[in-house]
């Protein structure tokens, strides 16, 4: 199977490299994030009551899919609380001493933001609790009978949470945080002033078209949004004078394989396995894979959600099926069928 998907272009998790390259684009006050207007509202209140009691802000809980702010908004949380900032992930936190030896060396109104905060382990998270209600540290010293339990009191702090799973959270952690939060999907023009707000950190020239074109084609994603730029950015300062148009932009995007849809090689696959090699479907997911040569984790986790939010594809009892937006883009006719059912005119759902 191939590995080379996780590193496309189009995909909202960011590697190493490009999480320490975000550093610099990432707003660091809520007066310049674009987006999410209604999260926005909410944090100003909280922000604002808080600071007017001279508290540490409430735990905070911010779901949903890589790659839409979850981790700048905790650092603007810190920020506006003038705080300072101590980052880490729940696979990081394997032992309870881990958790305990951060929780130690907070100090008061600190914001402690636990990426992936899912997959913490039962023990870690079992500690986590007294923190976050009563800022206490229970320790277990020594073993068998002579084990005794001390309890240490820790300074004030804000937990700052991120998942993408919400479902996998336990109740009695997710229940914790006095506001959870989901950030959404961005609009091609909050995209648009991102990607201009981008382009000016980076120096590049930039007209409205050329970051309309790139918006359209990020999949509401800001982090794909601020790649495609940065390749965009490439082409025209290699194949032309570095200043970035809808020409340059479109040229570029497609030298890379993303078409106007936002669409890359694999998802095209998808579609064209789906259409040409199924009729439509339904198939399963397994079949879809070995077809375009993907881990079956991978083609559910990274494909299938951009082309089922855009209504391309359709998840069924029996298989995915491919919906009639799917056959035009592949500019094909799609099977007569009874609207609500298959080609074949078996039930979808």
């Amino acid at each position: 199977m191939r590995e080379e998907g996780l590193e496309r272009p189009l995909t909202p998790a960011a590697d190493p490299i490009e999480a320490a390259e975000e550093v610099t684009l990432r707003p660091r006050r809520l007066a310049e994030f674009v987006g999410q207007s209604q999260l926005k509202q909410h944090l100003e209140i909280m922000l604002e009551a808080a600071r007017r009691r001279e508290q540490p802000l409430d735990h905070l809980l911010f779901a949903g899919p890589p790659g839409l702010g979850k981790t700048t908004m905790a650092g603007i949380v810190a920020n506006e609380m003038g705080a300072g900032l101590r980052v880490t992930s729940g696979p990081a936190l394997v032992r309870a001493g881990d958790l305990a030896a951060i929780l130690t060396n907070l100090v008061e109104g600190d914001v402690l933001f636990v990426d992936e905060i899912h997959r913490l382990g039962r023990a870690v998270e079992e500690i986590l609790y007294p923190a976050m209600e009563d800022f206490q540290l229970d320790i277990v010293l020594g073993k068998g009978p002579s084990a005794r339990t001390i309890r240490l009191d820790l300074p004030r702090f804000t937990l700052v949470g991120a998942t993408t799973r919400t479902g996998l959270l336990t109740g009695p952690l997710r229940d914790r945080f006095g506001f959870v939060a989901r950030l959404d999907y961005y609009s091609a023009g909050d995209l648009e002033a991102i990607i201009r707000r981008s382009a000016s950190i980076l120096d590049v020239q930039l007209d409205r078209a050329g970051a309309a074109e790139i918006a359209g084609r990020s999949r509401g994603t800001p982090r794909v949004a601020n790649r495609l730029l940065k390749r965009v950015r490439d082409f025209a300062e290699v194949r032309g004078d570095g200043s970035i148009d809808v020409t340059a932009a479109r040229q570029g995007l497609e030298l890379f394989g993303v078409d106007e849809r936002g669409l890359d090689k694999v998802d095209r696959a998808i579609l064209d396995a789906l259409c040409n090699r199924f009729g439509g479907g339904p198939v399963g997911l397994s079949t879809i894979a070995v077809s375009v040569g993907e881990e079956t984790d991978t083609v559910e986790d990274v494909y299938e959600p951009y082309l089922l939010q855009i209504g391309m594809i359709a998840r069924t009892p029996r298989g995915r099926v491919a919906m009639p937006l799917a056959w035009e883009h592949l500019g094909l006719q799609p099977p007569s069928a009874v609207p609500g059912h298959g080609p074949a005119g078996e039930a979808l759902f």
